[in-house]
């Protein structure tokens, strides 16, 4: 076995050099790992590699910690008595080394409201690229659906009935069933209250404003947001993981007009349907509850639902094609960002229905701001 490496500090005739002998590998690290610490180098002594024996990456990196990265360097390329090998090792121990330095030092992390504000101006930043993108994509598909407008032999009326099916027909009894349960909800809340002041009757007038003006059109769009911007984008998610899209465009055929545009016909035509049936279903369970509990006939609950304006129906069934139209772009943007991946479908789905009931929401409370300010 090799003696351990040493290292033995002399003056020179031409001035101090260092001896670099015996075994620098990693079976001496230690004994050479002391003998580095020891040694303090003034200037840039001669270094002389000739009792050099065997040299392995741990020895070649205890010379660039001694020496340095740009001496190791130098060294490799003039010191007669190293080997190719030897050359080469050094070489890249010292490139290494160099880069290590060059690294910079972590940051301290930032406090917690150092955090808080990092993490907001990132998700205001993220919002910010996801609304453009909406606006972006919502230009195409009026530009598309514009062109396609004018050019009735590229309708696709089937797709669109076959949408229409998927979205209004099987979303009816779920749609029906819920905003009669909600009905009764709010007549027994109203009659609760309201009967404590003997104004019983007037249950009938709180069912019918609230789901003429806002819970007949508001439910069906969130049921829809649910129900059917969730499978607008698994839809149009595995079609693009299956690489259907490209195929698409390959053939010289708009994914937006092939299945975007039916999609948002569909929803268009779907949610104010939809939103009639709510209405006239949570009357119904509205006025079933108040006739159940209220000593009044049933052609009296009749009459005071007729004697309510028109115009508050219209109110709310006027939010039903702005609510179907953003529905319809946000389950279909997010189906087309999709990547081929289950889990991306999965995430996209997720977004797609939390994105819709959100907007469906915002834009309720806009239009109850701009109803009041125009004295509707």
């Amino acid at each position: 076995m090799a003696d351990p490496g040493y290292l033995r500090c002399r003056h020179g005739a031409a001035g101090p050099e260092v001896l670099v002998g015996g075994d620098w590998t990693l079976a001496h690290y230690r004994t050479v790992l002391r003998q580095v610490e020891q040694t303090r180098l003034d200037g840039e002594p001669r270094v002389d590699l000739g009792a050099l024996e065997r040299l392995d990456t741990a020895g070649a990196t205890l010379l660039a910690r001694l020496l340095g990265p740009a001496r190791v360097e130098a060294l490799a390329r003039t010191a007669p008595e190293l080997s190719a090998e030897r050359r080469n090792l050094l070489q890249a121990v010292a490139a290494a080394s160099e880069r290590a330095r060059a690294t910079p030092e972590p940051t301290r992390e930032p406090y917690f409201f150092g955090r808080l504000t990092i993490g907001l101006g990132a998700q205001i930043s993220h919002t910010g690229h996801q609304l453009a993108r909406a606006i972006a994509f919502t230009g195409l598909v009026l530009s598309a659906f514009t062109a396609s407008a004018l050019r009735p032999w590229r309708w696709r009326p089937a797709a669109v009935s076959r949408q229409l099916q998927h979205t209004a027909l099987e979303a009816l009894p779920i749609v029906a069933l819920l905003t009669f349960a909600v009905g009764a909800v709010i007549a027994v809340l109203g009659i609760t209250v309201l009967g404590r002041f003997g104004a019983s009757i007037f249950t009938v007038d709180l069912v019918a404003y609230a789901f003429l003006r806002e819970f007949g059109v508001v439910l069906t769009a969130i049921l829809l947001a649910g129900r059917s911007a969730s499978a607008f984008t698994a839809q149009i998610g595995s079609m693009k993981a299956n690489e259907e899209i490209d195929a698409m465009r390959a053939q010289g055929l708009s994914p937006i007009e092939m299945l975007v545009i039916p999609r948002v016909v569909a929803l268009l035509i779907a949610v104010p349907v939809l939103s009639f049936v709510a209405v006239v279903c949570g009357l119904a369970g509205g006025g079933l509850v108040t006739l159940l509990n209220v000593d009044v006939p049933a052609g009296r609950i009749i009459s005071l639902y007729s004697d309510i304006s028109l115009r508050h129906y219209l109110a709310g069934l006027a939010k039903a094609p702005v609510f179907a139209f953003v529905i319809a772009i946000i389950g279909c943007l997010e189906g087309l960002k999709c990547s081929a991946s289950a889990q991306s479908v999965g995430t996209h789905t997720t977004s797609a229905v939390v994105q819709s009931i959100f907007w469906v929401i915002i834009l309720n409370a806009v239009a109850a701001l701009i109803y009041v300010e125009i004295g509707w």
